[in-house]
């Protein structure tokens, strides 16, 4: 059975560190001027008044629905058998439709070689090696949580199981594999 990857990110455990995106730059050689992956820091007034900080993950959400593969008409954006959304450089026109397309604003160009790029979870290099992408493995509150969806005893559909999440635009129907535990910091108390 292929796998289906996807990914949680713990909004209560992230910190706003960066770490994931230095780690994302060294692994995936990203140039200064754009990238993969950030994560957004936004100063928040909880209801119960105290103040605190909302962090919001910006990378691909890697949609099982792809509205940028479906608009690419020389099928350079693809997914692969793992449901990872890749780019073949070579296959790229410039046309930038695909960039149009995300409704997550999670593609750019890359300086380099002008084509259209975006996280792939590290497909290229620690994943077809069996390692988790290069974020998970340097967060220091382990507020990533990748794996597997079609391995019913894989540590995400654990966290899955354990937690609420919610997932980016829903209403969209992309159906993102980027599950988010939302931030509870603020709440009420009974």
């Amino acid at each position: 059975m292929a796998k289906k990857y996807a990914m949680i990110h713990d909004n209560n455990l992230c910190i706003g560190c960066q770490a994931c995106n230095v780690a994302c730059r060294s692994e995936n050689q990203i140039p200064e001027s754009v990238y993969r992956l950030q994560v957004w820091i936004k100063p928040e007034e909880y209801p119960n008044g105290t103040l605190g900080y909302e962090y919001h993950r910006q990378s691909c959400v890697h949609c099982e629905n792809t509205p940028c593969v479906s608009v690419y008409p020389t099928h350079a954006s693809f997914k692969n058998e793992d449901g990872i959304v890749l780019v073949d450089v070579d296959l790229c026109v410039g046309c930038l439709y695909c960039v149009a397309a995300c409704p997550y604003q999670a593609r750019y160009v890359d300086p380099v070689t002008k084509a259209p790029n975006k996280c792939t979870f590290c497909h290229e290099s620690r994943l077809s090696r069996g390692e988790e992408p290069a974020c998970v493995t340097v967060c220091p509150t382990d507020a990533l949580v990748f794996g597997d969806l079609n391995d019913p005893k894989s540590k995400i559909n654990t966290v899955l199981s354990e937690r609420v999440t919610y997932r980016q635009k829903e209403r969209l129907g992309t159906k993102p594999k980027m599950f988010i535990v939302p931030n509870h910091k603020g709440g009420i108390k009974s």
